[in-house]
């Protein structure tokens, strides 16, 4: 177990930025009402309104030099793997939204180029323009030199499971970098009964809707057709490690009468095979330990969801943890210098 003495690097993966060109056009749909995406309208009202907790988070967000890092040694973060905050670029239409994640990584990749030890970062893209977003990864991959994509969950109401976004899956696939499937609100079609209490946002409708977008990944039969491809879920899994069992036997269940098609594999196969998952924004020791039996300690990052959570609290959480050193290691920095290529 660790001791008093024990000194952990420590790589933050889901931290979070965002341009104000991207902000301004947040700002101009919350103005109109958002009709389309009550959700979205919803968080306009909350974390996009203007106050002085949400200035401070702001100032954060944009900020890619020297009060981040400040705030990074507060903490003792040695780096940080820096991507797009939610719903990115995805709420905009397509050809602004491409173009306005084409100038997000340009920012990214020269503030990583500017402080390389610090920061790492994973690309924007806009799955609206699936084959644009395709080769923005790859420029963004093989250019900028940014290690994989965040993709806010759905898209207008639709799921990476579509062969309409294929393209972004085959090149993640091949240039073997992963995608952080990261929550926003329940898609249109799901949102109303969350609207209510709060619901909608990140307490319960971000899981809810992120592990539904995953399991649309596994049943789907992607991870078929791209074996290597590699998906991130923050928040300990949002929930799915918690749920593989009842999953796999409710899925034999379904093969049995005939309601759905064999896959190759099991659901909770492909999830131990092709996802990772981090700690964002969960300090809760049971969840660590269920996760780490369910997954094992190569399959966890640690991630403090900057600027949104406690960062001092997600240290205290990892370093309190009853486990070895060495998983301590592995979750702090070792499995994301080797999925990020760090």
């Amino acid at each position: 177990m660790a001791t008093a003495q024990t000194i952990f690097k420590r790589i933050a993966t889901e931290e979070a930025f965002v341009t104000q060109e991207i902000a301004d056009e947040w700002d101009k749909i919350i103005a109109t009402g958002a009709p389309g995406d009550p959700g979205f309208r919803m968080m306009g009202q909350t974390i996009l309104k203007p106050s002085p907790g949400t200035k401070i988070i702001h100032k954060r967000l944009t900020d890619l030099g020297a009060g981040r890092i400040k705030d990074m040694e507060a903490d003792g973060i040695d780096m940080q793997v820096i991507s797009i905050t939610s719903p990115g670029v995805q709420v905009l239409e397509g050809s602004l939204a491409h173009e306005l994640a084409v100038h997000a990584n340009d920012q990214l990749a020269a503030a990583v180029k500017k402080h390389p030890h610090r920061f790492a970062g994973l690309a924007a893209i806009a799955p609206q323009r699936a084959e644009l977003a395709a080769i923005e990864l790859d420029r963004a991959v093989s250019t900028l030199g940014l290690k994989g994509a965040l993709i806010n969950s759905h898209t207008n109401g639709k799921y990476l499971d579509d062969k309409i976004y294929w393209p972004i899956l085959d090149a993640a696939n091949a240039l073997k970098v992963p995608i952080y499937l990261h929550p926003q609100t329940p898609s249109p079609s799901m949102v109303k009964p969350y609207l209510d209490y709060g619901l909608y946002f990140a307490g319960w409708g971000f899981a809810a809707e992120t592990s539904l977008h995953a399991l649309r990944l596994i049943m789907s039969g992607v991870f078929d057709q791209f074996p290597n491809l590699i998906i991130i879920l923050g928040h300990m899994g949002e929930g799915i490690p918690f749920h593989l069992q009842r999953i796999d036997n409710r899925y034999l269940l379904q093969v049995k009468i005939g309601a759905v098609k064999k896959m190759q594999k099991l659901p909770s196969e492909y999830f131990k095979d092709n996802f990772v998952i981090t700690t964002s924004g969960v300090v809760q020791q049971s969840s660590l330990q269920l996760s780490l039996e369910e997954l094992g300690a190569d399959r966890i990052l640690y991630a403090a969801d900057y600027p949104y959570e406690s960062v001092t609290e997600s240290v205290h959480f990892i370093d309190e943890a009853k486990i070895s050193d060495n998983d301590k290691h592995k979750v702090y920095h070792g499995n994301a210098e080797r999925l990020f290529s760090l």
